[in-house]
């Protein structure tokens, strides 16, 4: 399991504000534009990548040394440490220094990916291949990677959303197994809380938005929601779905000694990718987190046994029970490469060859990105870990849909979710009402 924070994991202290301002909406080359080089003769691409840390350099090598043995012709210039603000610049700029493949933490940024021409529509290179996105992906990358039936990207590894849970105070609190439902969630959340003075000495679950992982997306994938109706309007106000996830979440934040105590209790804990985690230290039971929490958490030895199981769901959707939030990397051709089917050889190899993506799975402590890598004997992991594996491939996860101008309706619905937790924002039903309308003026002026 991991013993170094995965690159994937790391987007989501910077994915939102990022995506506010990532790319703009000039047109950065014609899409599948430039796809005339022959992939048989002997070029060099370049490949731009965000991971940083020791193991995943070496993990992203490896998965390039194993491209070059299979098309010795076609050598790969790697540079790391890519930010999307650097590869924005050098997309929209191109010349000879531009890469010819990308891969990005932010798949919120999709959308912007496709509808500015910044990437080519990989569709026709699928078609080409004999390959079908829809049989090779699981449901929600297949979805997050396109926009508009424009598919400028493909999935590169995943991330998929569960429960941590502290098996020893579970034994004490005298709860046998992990809640199924949100109503045993907040039964057991309530039974492991243990209240000293005006704070914790163990707090169930931190509910609150600020909580690390405990944002607004992840509780409402629980619910199954539809982001945006078919003419592209936001459906927060008409889909129950939303009224049903914020009322649960603030049914948890009153329920465990209110917003103002929860937070003055949070301000006193360790830091989301630190060794003093809350759920590391056993000051918090139960954590709603991805995949790489594992291995941080046994990594910091915790005094504790350390449990995993899908996220609760609705009540009314029990049969559902395994499903999840899936995001993850995504990968891409820029629009203004010239070498457009060498970088697609690249990007295939890397994408959906089985034993690429096992092994670079492997090497990183991510999901795999594709449904028969899933299932492969030579995925190596802590048998918890298949809880991710499973939840990636659950028919009912779901991930947010790809928007024009990034994930600025994904920051709109959460400022009105802290508006909401805290008390400042009263009438829920008239709080998504204005946050649908302020979503729908952001995306209009963005066309």
């Amino acid at each position: 399991m991991p013993t170094a924070l995965p690159g994937v994991a790391r987007k989501a202290a910077f994915t939102l504000t990022v995506s506010a301002v990532f790319l703009t909406a000039a047109c950065t080359g014609r899409s599948g534009s430039g796809a005339t080089d022959d992939p048989s003769q002997d070029t060099t691409i370049t490949f731009w990548h965000a991971w940083s840390a020791p193991n995943e350099v070496k993990a992203v090598e490896s998965l390039v040394a194993g491209f070059e043995n299979a098309h010795p012709n076609i050598h790969v210039k790697v540079v790391g440490t890519m930010t999307d603000d650097k590869i924005n610049q050098a997309l929209r700029a191109g010349g000879d220094r531009a890469p010819d493949v990308i891969s990005s933490f932010t798949t919120n940024n999709v959308g912007k990916f496709c509808s500015s021409g910044a990437l080519v529509d990989l569709n026709p290179f699928f078609e080409k291949s004999g390959i079908d996105p829809e049989k090779t992906f699981p449901k929600p990358m297949n979805e997050y990677t396109q926009f508009d039936g424009n598919r400028c990207t493909v999935p590169l590894l995943g991330d998929a959303y569960g429960l941590y849970y502290n098996k020893t105070a579970f034994r004490k609190a005298g709860i046998s197994r992990p809640p199924r439902t949100w109503s045993e969630f907040t039964a057991d959340a309530k039974k492991l809380t243990i209240r000293q003075g005006d704070g914790y000495r163990q707090l169930g679950f931190m509910p609150n938005y600020h909580g690390w992982e405990s944002t607004t997306e992840h509780y409402l994938a629980q619910f199954s929601p539809t982001y945006f109706d078919k003419n592209g309007k936001s459906n927060l106000a008409a889909d129950p779905a939303f009224e049903k996830g914020f009322t649960l979440q603030k049914k948890l934040v009153d329920e465990l000694g209110g917003f103002r105590r929860l937070e003055k209790f949070r301000a006193t804990l360790g830091d989301e990718w630190g060794p003093k985690h809350p759920f590391h230290t056993g000051q918090v039971a139960m954590q709603l987190d991805g995949e790489w929490r594992l291995g941080m958490a046994e990594q910091a030895k915790p005094g504790f046994e350390i449990g995993v199981a899908p996220l609760p769901v609705p009540d009314d959707q029990a049969d559902q029970y395994g499903k999840g939030y899936i995001t993850g990397t995504i990968a891409g051709i820029a629009a203004t490469s010239r070498k457009q089917n060498a970088a697609w050889e690249f990007v295939k190899y890397i994408t959906t060859d089985t034993d690429a993506v096992v092994g670079f799975a492997n090497d990183i402590h991510n999901v795999p990105s594709t449904l028969t890598a899933l299932k492969s004997p030579k995925l190596t992991y802590d048998p918890r870990f298949k809880t991710f594996l499973d939840i990636a491939a659950h028919p009912h996860s779901t991930t947010t849909p790809a928007s024009v101008n990034g994930g600025v309706y994904l920051v709109t619905i959460q400022q009105f979710g802290y508006d909401y937790e805290s008390g400042k924002a009263t009438d829920l039903k008239a709080g998504l009402k204005k946050t649908a309308a302020q979503i729908d003026t952001d995306i209009a002026q963005a066309r």
